[in-house]
């Protein structure tokens, strides 16, 4: 298993490192609860093949000083595949909201509304035919060393969202849901920091 395209960092991203106008980011976790369980992995991808990951000791604390400065950065459009999750151990972890955001799964569930399932793996077949493999989604990402299939699985993750954003654009024109698309991506900031707070984001909309 070839991992050349991966670039592993200990606490940070390098300074001098720039992801231009766009960057597609993921995270891993100790669990799914974010105001419990601690970040362990931020992986990112400019879309040009290349992933870079910050992983975190998790008994440290968390700085980062330019991983921060990108999330915080209005200039850059952050990508991700079910936003609502990472933006919520984003700002939980570091105190940054990051902004603005496009989401691929909100953007498959306007643009394709034909198809039962919207999840990464399934957008990767049908969209990419790229095959991913999730075995190692529910491994132990606090390890002090990660394994090479941790992070194969890891970087898959964010190397393939730009161009999947290219296709699910394509889709949203077409059906016309653009406009909607984005008013949901704008939202997705507020709805990570309801769950935060532990809100139920669809009863505060609901009849009763």
């Amino acid at each position: 298993m070839s991992l050349n395209h991966i670039h592993l960092y200990e606490g940070d991203l390098p300074g001098s490192l720039s992801f231009g106008p766009s960057v597609a980011i993921d995270t891993e976790t100790m669990g799914l609860n974010p105001k419990r369980d601690k970040l362990c992995l931020v992986q990112l991808s400019a879309g040009d093949g290349q992933c870079h990951m910050v992983k975190f000791d998790i008994e440290k604390p968390y700085e980062a000083p330019n991983l921060k400065k990108l999330l915080s950065n209005p200039k850059i459009l952050k990508i991700f595949h079910f936003a609502r999750f990472d933006l919520g151990i984003l700002y939980h972890t570091f105190g940054i909201m990051p902004m603005p955001v496009y989401c691929t799964k909100v953007a498959s569930k306007f643009g394709r509304t034909y198809a039962p399932k919207h999840g990464l793996k399934e957008l990767c077949t049908s969209l990419l035919n790229q095959k991913l493999d999730k075995e190692q989604q529910s491994s132990d990402w606090s390890a002090p060393t990660l394994s090479k299939e941790q992070l194969a699985y890891a970087a898959h993750d964010v190397l393939y969202l730009h161009a999947l954003k290219e296709i699910l654009d394509q889709a949203l024109i077409r059906t016309g849901r653009e406009g909607l698309a984005q008013v949901c991506f704008n939202f997705l900031p507020t709805v990570a920091a309801l769950d935060l707070q532990g809100w139920e984001v669809g009863n505060l909309f609901a009849h009763d």
